[in-house]
């Protein structure tokens, strides 16, 4: 039980982070590239494993959809991408993998996701592979972010203290 309260708050603090740095975005076609959403997914998938990042990734898309600075196109990319990171850092144990799977889950499957998602609930005229390329420098950008950032930690030793959560 002490152990899901710590997931708990930490998945929540990392939503808070993201929600508060929603004003950092890079505008690439219909979409908001948002590269924070993606360091948290990392972090999150790493260190609490897919459903806590699969929740905060829902919890940082709904409320920026709620204050404005988000689309419904947050949803299927993040989560998708927070989920496969998790899901393959805990099937392998190796940080090259869980990259790997916010990079293909948000920019390659959460890419084709929004397809739907912009025809039936936005409205918008939209192609099938149309999100994937502005999905996928968003996810690179914030993946390269994760990278750097959980080298730190590994230095540091906070990586091993995160780990045994």
């Amino acid at each position: 039980m002490k152990g899901n309260i710590k997931k708990l708050v930490i998945s929540a603090m990392l939503a808070a982070a993201a929600v508060a740095m929603s004003g950092f975005s890079i505008p690439i076609g219909a979409s908001k590239c948002f590269p924070v959403q993606h360091l948290c997914n990392v972090i999150a998938g790493v260190f609490l494993g897919p459903w806590y990042g699969v929740a905060m990734a829902f919890t940082t898309s709904l409320i920026r959809n709620l204050i404005g600075t988000g689309s419904l196109l947050a949803f299927p990319g993040s989560m998708v991408g927070a989920f496969l990171c998790g899901y393959l850092y805990q099937k392998t144990g190796k940080l090259a993998a869980a990259y790997f799977g916010e990079v293909f889950g948000t920019g390659i499957l959460g890419g084709i996701l929004c397809y739907p998602v912009a025809m039936l609930l936005m409205g918008k005229e939209a192609a099938l592979f149309m999100y994937v390329m502005p999905f996928l420098m968003s996810t690179l950008c914030g993946t390269a972010m994760a990278v750097f950032f959980i080298g730190v930690m590994e230095k540091s030793g906070v990586f091993r203290y995160l780990t045994n959560l």
